[in-house]
């Protein structure tokens, strides 16, 4: 487990900053701030692509 924190760590705050974004997304559309809108929704892409990524990569070591 001790190799594999890294891992849960980059997973952990990776979907805690899809949450965030998604909330702040959520704030700008109804506020009508567009602009912060498709900011927002390029993090969390960005961030969910790490997030699945370090996924994949914690699986493959972790069942090698």
């Amino acid at each position: 487990m001790g190799k594999n924190k890294g891992y849960w760590i980059t997973i952990i705050i990776t979907l805690a900053i899809n949450v965030v974004m998604l909330q702040w997304t959520i704030e700008s559309y109804f506020g009508r701030e567009f602009s912060h809108v498709y900011t927002y929704t390029g993090i969390s892409l960005v961030s969910s692509i790490i997030c699945a990524v370090t996924f994949f990569l914690w699986r493959k070591k972790e069942y090698q």
